[in-house]
């Protein structure tokens, strides 16, 4: 006997026990077609038709509006993002049809491009294909689209950046070699659900990058130092009613202290901050001196400086905070909580400085959101079954292992 929508919907509805796929596109559905006041008669007939396509198929097929309401939502629900107040305007690129390594490169330029958008940055994800039943996932090895290399010293130390110095040594492996300076941008590492990992070579011109200099010190210049203008995530998992999207890099612009206090005066990353102090005159024989605060302060303000005078897009830490605030408030009056990791929300520096250091948060996790996911080449990762030792395996020929 054949159901018509509203029976298969009484079926479901009177389950005792459905996946957890079925159970979450049950909570997205309705949060989609109430938030964007679609008809209730629709939304009925929309999870019928879900449930008979995951009958014959355990998974469904979403619509280009679940996915892009999805992806704005996910990152509304994002617990680490400081700069949530602009969701609503996330550029969604729908790229599920695309099959082959090469294809997805090309998407992945284009991304760039587009998001870079010559320094105007426009926040922009790209969706590719979703993970089939019982299927590894298309996997982005690296972890931002664009990152400095870091390459590991006889003595210990590391040319560039040490966050990077194990997955630079896995692109030697394959193959890639590179000039061995600071700031070498490594290569795009993408596998396919099953295949072996490819690597490509990002053009020049599609990574901007920003020479950094300081408004005072003329000698800054002449620390060498620079930054890609765009921060594009690419190890995290999207997941929407469900369905989850293993590739679906994402982009926005910076926060000035993601650069100048974490990646620039991390210790354990480029680590500037003895350099800039030394430079400056700063006694660092002495914590009482506060030469770090000092030497943390002006390699923030050179960064701000010279994303500006480039023209580039970039938000300075107070502007971030009262922005999130203002996003604390709209979610408010529209009847949404804000979940947000109190720890990665408040800036590195100057932090009490800020409404949201007094702010209590509560870190809960709602759907659609963002999951990182573990390294492909990480033992234990159960993303792709060909992880680092199978595709460099000793009885393989010795050559480049994506061809």
């Amino acid at each position: 006997m054949k159901l018509n929508n509203n029976q298969t919907w009484e079926q479901v509805a009177k389950a005792e026990s459905l996946p957890t796929l079925l159970l979450d596109a049950i909570d997205y559905l309705p949060l989609l077609y109430q938030e964007q006041s679609l008809p209730e008669s629709q939304l009925q007939e929309r999870l019928a038709e879900i449930y008979r396509e995951y009958r014959r198929s355990h998974t469904y097929w979403q619509t280009e509006e679940e996915l892009v309401y999805g992806a704005k939502v996910a990152w509304r629900n994002s617990t680490g993002c400081i700069g949530r107040i602009f969701w609503e305007t996330f550029n969604v690129r729908d790229l599920r049809h695309l099959a082959t390594a090469e294809e997805i490169f090309e998407a992945i330029v284009d991304h760039l491009y587009q998001a870079t958008n010559g320094g105007n940055i426009r926040s922009t994800i790209s969706i590719f294909a979703p993970v089939a039943p019982g299927q590894p996932g298309i996997r982005i090895w690296n972890s931002q689209l664009i990152r400095y290399a870091g390459y590991r010293q006889p003595d210990g130390s590391i040319i560039g950046d040490p966050e990077q110095a194990e997955f630079t040594e896995l692109c030697h492996r394959f193959g890639w070699k590179a000039q061995r300076t600071p700031f070498d941008v490594l290569p795009l590492v993408i596998q396919m659900p099953g295949q072996r990992p490819q690597w490509f070579e990002l053009p020049k011109a599609a990574v901007m990058e920003v020479p950094i200099v300081h408004p005072d010190y003329e000698w800054f210049a002449e620390l060498g130092l620079k930054w890609h203008a765009l921060p594009a995530l690419s190890n995290w998992r999207l997941e929407i009613g469900g369905i989850s999207y293993s590739c679906a890099p994402f982009s926005g612009w910076y926060m000035s202290t993601e650069i100048g206090a974490r990646n620039f005066g991390d210790e354990q990353r480029y680590n500037l901050l003895p350099a800039i102090a030394q430079r400056m005159g700063l006694n660092t024989g002495s914590k009482l001196s506060l030469w770090k605060d000092q030497a943390l302060v002006e390699l923030n303000r050179a960064v701000l400086h010279s994303f500006t005078a480039c023209g580039v897009k970039i938000v300075d830490h107070h502007t971030a905070s009262a922005q999130f605030m203002q996003h604390w408030q709209r979610e408010a009056e529209a009847g949404r909580i804000v979940p947000a990791d109190w720890g990665r929300i408040v800036p590195p520096m100057s932090a009490s400085t800020m409404q949201v250091f007094h702010q209590e948060m509560q870190e809960i996790c709602l759907k659609p959101n963002f999951f990182q996911q573990p390294a492909p080449w990480k033992r234990g990762s159960s993303d792709q079954p060909s992880s680092i030792p199978s595709a460099l395996d000793d009885s393989q020929p010795k050559q480049c292992p994506f061809h």
